[in-house]
């Protein structure tokens, strides 16, 4: 584990924007609060228009120059990075702890994430290239080039505000971009703020990446809007992507978009399955971060005949789960971002019991703490495996079979990430390619996201890919430019 030798980051009661650290103008003030204990950790004053303007006009301005820069100019500041993240290891860790509610177990888990993707992003300016085409038309030869894009628009979330942060501004600034980034209101510091003072001590130049915080009301539609940006990057709900979709589409200056949204993971136990192996499985990829992760597993779906006994064993483990303080070691489940978050738990659990689940395991919410549940006697149309849940709540559905199971697999808006276990891989590949998803994992958890493979769902989970070469196509543009090198006859 390494070890911080350096002072601390301090004043993050400040917005990043045109290089420079300053005051928000507008009279709102994003309060950010430890979500355990409720202590305040920094007052924000928030950023109006004329910021984000500023800060689009900045990025704009220093983009240019940054496109231009040698690919090596570029990695280097992005290996830089790296190894600030490695300095700063145990800072980075204490700020997802208290600021977004992260179990230690999930910190570290999206440390390395954020590294990884980081690592990857530092390849990128070498890795993006044209093509030459041949040409019907004599004398004439084609060149595609692949150039930046220009300015992205970055709006991330607070459940990994860290990596899904940095996954997107670290692969755009790579590719010669800049970026205008609004971080979640929950999580300023960890999805905005802590990855300016990481870049602007790796040596990124002034303009290139501005954080603004500021109110959905003031500045939410206008980092969408507005002329300077020519793409949108955003994770977070489907109904805020698809008003993101048509602001960024239906508007005066049409931009390009990459929509991660929500899900409805399902995690289907065929009857040969290792029930031992599922078990610890369905537990980590159910209750990793409260469940409050797009991929984490929203419905378990079991063949009839292991039903019962995946059910008593199920239920045995997640008794064990300790729940409580975020930092201490050994705690699995830790608090709900906000109180929003747990009133619309509270009103799935009441939900789930009105439409005829049967609830096993439930215990008191306390505060921000809200222990597991687990529901049986569970059907697909019920909300509670109908909608996406974002919390330490699940339902255990039964298939009559293989086809069964698939049907209800399918049978959700949503298809971002799933899974499968069966002791038959061939029959766990032919299931898995049955699944309308963008992500399906055999004898694994649907929560993976490995900087060198597409991620991104189907349907209401969202449009474009993130990672390794797919994320090289969503933040460049292609630019056909062909040279005639004879004189060319014209039919008049």
């Amino acid at each position: 584990m390494s070890t911080n030798t350096t002072n601390a980051y301090s004043d993050f009661h400040l917005q990043f924007i045109a290089g420079e650290w300053q005051t928000g103008k507008d009279d709102s003030t994003n309060t950010n609060t430890n979500p355990y204990n409720g202590d305040t950790l920094v007052e924000i004053q928030q950023a109006t228009k004329d910021q984000l303007n500023e800060a689009y006009d900045a990025a704009t301005q220093a983009q240019e120059a940054w496109a231009k820069q040698t690919p090596a100019a570029r990695a280097a500041v992005l290996y830089k990075v790296v190894n600030i993240l490695d300095q700063r290891q145990e800072e980075i860790v204490d700020w997802l702890i208290k600021e977004s509610g992260s179990t230690r177990i999930k910190a570290m888990v999206e440390f390395g994430a954020t590294r990884a993707i980081t690592l990857e992003a530092a390849t990128f300016p070498n890795r993006v290239h044209g093509e030459i085409r041949p040409s019907n038309t004599p004398g004439k030869e084609n060149f595609i080039y692949r150039e930046p894009i220009g300015v992205v628009a970055v709006i991330s979330p607070w459940n990994f505000p860290l990596h899904l942060t940095q996954r997107s501004i670290a692969p755009a600034l790579a590719l010669g971009n800049a970026v205008v980034l609004k971080p979640a209101s929950d999580t300023p510091v960890t999805g905005g703020l802590l990855l300016a003072k990481v870049f602007e001590e790796a040596g990124l130049p002034k303009g290139l990446l501005n954080v603004v915080v500021g109110s959905g009301s003031e500045i939410g539609d206008a980092i969408v809007e507005h002329k300077a940006s020519s793409f949108v990057s955003f994770t977070g709900s489907t109904s805020v992507g698809k008003h993101i979709g048509e602001l960024a589409n239906g508007g005066e200056h049409i931009k390009q978009v990459a929509l991660e949204l929500g899900g409805n993971s399902p995690f289907v136990v065929l009857k040969d399955a290792d029930i031992d192996q599922a078990v610890k499985a369905a537990v980590f990829g159910k209750f990793l971060h409260q469940g409050q992760i797009c991929m984490a597993i929203n419905r378990i779906i079991v063949e009839n005949e292991v039903y019962d006994e995946f059910v008593e064993r199920f239920l045995s483990h997640v008794k064990t789960l300790q729940v409580g303080d975020p930092n201490d070691q050994g705690t699995a489940i830790g608090p709900i971002i906000n109180q929003k978050q747990v009133q619309s738990l509270r009103d799935k659990i009441d939900e789930a019991q009105k439409e005829g689940a049967k609830m096993l395991l439930s215990g008191e919410i306390n505060g921000q703490l809200v222990p597991p549940h687990v529901f049986t006697e569970v059907t697909r149309e019920m909300d509670i495996a109908y909608n996406e849940i974002f919390g330490p709540l699940i339902g255990i559905i039964r298939a009559k079979n293989e086809e069964d199971a698939l049907s209800i697999a399918n049978d959700s808006m949503y298809g971002l990430s799933s899974a499968v276990f069966t002791a038959d891989m061939q029959k766990g590949l032919r299931f898995a390619r049955g699944i309308r998803a963008g992500m399906t994992h055999i004898n694994d958890i649907p929560v993976n996201d490995e900087s060198n493979v597409a991620f991104g769902g189907e349907k209401n989970s969202g449009i474009g890919r993130f990672n390794g070469e797919w994320v090289l196509e969503e933040f460049t543009r292609t630019h056909w430019i062909s040279m005639q090198n004879e004189p060319r006859e014209y039919p008049f």
